[in-house]
């Protein structure tokens, strides 16, 4: 083993033996609307963040799959802490794509710093000299409270208006405020407020290229040339999202167990939950669909990182059925949860009770735009038929 495979393996531990006081905070997080400062500070003490940092900048340069494995322990613990810490920690990953300068502005001082993210292109943005020009507001950056730079997107006009490009922007929190209108039934602990944007000068080299990441490619792979940094955006960025309602699924369930374990059955005269047979079998197909979806993800995920090790560009049936399964992945993993909240009695709707807070958070992550079934199934089904894949299918 090597040494830095080592140190992966230490961070999945470090991150396991951290579950019981985030489980201890986990209702704490959702009523202060944040993951608490103790957690992301101890998260950040097992190098958790630095797994898919590059290792010039102090970083791991893990393997997808054992940072997606620390994502699905946390939010095992807490919604809202798995959440966060899958969207802030995947970032390092994009970050590894721009130009080395704008690298170097974020962690040259402090490797240890966090940006958070809103990709929605919902400001506006034109081309100036050396740069661009940013404003308007962006919604749902998650764990914003817990960073000092932002990554925004925002669609490029040209002189007449016209749609010219779409890029991410980076962006320090002197360039940005912070509204604070994160008041939600679901995942209610990730603080994904509003960042609000007036008049920023973003420097050319702040900038990436979605034309760019959608081929693969960044400047920052000149300086990072790990085969971590050459995998699809659409794949590691949506397992981002998947993986962490896959923990809240699994949290769901270890739950549900041990409530069933001691439940007794008022309105069936006293029978054990635990000896009701279609309990049992709501049990059995939970458990499927959970190890189901995380296996395929697993699957997916060793076959696009052995294509890169070995220099093979990726072939576009294997990234559509990544986003295929990656949604299929989140369904999956809601209708598990579903299955066992349907089943756990009047007595799991307490506020407080893991179960309904998991139910709830992993609904509310299931409504993120990158979890739109329909999208993603279709681009897959064209391909099949042998039609156009839409520019929109982010694969």
């Amino acid at each position: 083993m090597s040494e830095m495979t080592e140190q992966v393996a230490g961070v999945i531990e470090a991150v396991t033996d951290l579950l019981p006081a985030i489980r201890q905070r986990a209702q704490e997080t959702e009523d202060a609307r944040s993951v608490p400062q103790e957690s992301v500070k101890a998260l950040t003490e097992t190098g958790f963040f630095r797994l898919l940092q590059p290792a010039r900048y102090d970083g791991l340069e893990a393997d997808p799959i054992a940072f997606y494995r620390a994502v699905r322990l946390i939010a095992s613990a807490c919604g809202s802490t798995g959440w966060v810490s899958s969207v802030v920690g995947v970032h390092p990953w994009q970050l590894a794509l721009f130009p080395p300068r704008a690298q170097a502005d974020v962690w040259g001082a402090d490797p240890a710093t966090r940006m958070s993210s809103s990709y929605a292109p919902t400001g506006k943005a034109r081309e100036t000299e050396g740069g661009y020009h940013l404003d308007g507001r962006w919604s749902f950056s998650s764990g914003c409270d817990h960073a000092t730079w932002v990554l925004l997107g925002g669609i490029v006009t040209d002189d007449e208006g016209k749609p010219a490009d779409f890029c991410t922007f980076l962006l320090p929190n002197t360039d940005y405020t912070i509204d604070d209108v994160w008041d939600t039934v679901g995942l209610r602990g990730t603080g994904s407020n509003d960042i609000v944007v007036d008049g920023a000068f973003v420097p050319k080299h702040r900038a990436l290229s979605f034309t760019d990441v959608s081929r693969c490619k960044g400047p920052g792979q000149e300086v990072n040339t790990s085969p971590l940094y050459r995998i699809p955006y659409g794949s590691i960025f949506s397992y981002a999202i998947t993986t962490p309602i896959i923990g809240m699924a699994t949290g769901a369930y270890d739950a549900y167990v041990a409530h069933q374990r001691d439940r007794v059955r008022a309105s069936y005269v006293g029978q054990q939950a635990k000896e009701d047979p279609h309990g049992q079998v709501r049990v059995a197909e939970a458990a499927a669909l959970i190890d189901g979806a995380w296996l395929v993800l697993e699957r997916n995920m060793t076959e696009l990182m052995t294509l890169v090790r070995g220099g093979e560009k990726l072939p576009l049936p294997l990234r559509l059925r990544v986003r295929r399964d990656q949604v299929l992945g989140t369904a999956h993993a809601i209708r598990a949860v579903d299955l066992m909240f349907e089943n756990a009695g009047g007595r799991a709707l307490k506020m407080g009770a893991p179960i309904q807070r998991l139910w709830r958070d992993a609904h509310a992550g299931r409504v993120h735009a990158i979890n739109d079934p329909e999208r993603a199934l279709s681009a897959f089904g064209r391909a099949e038929f042998g039609l156009d894949v839409p520019p929109d299918a982010m694969v």
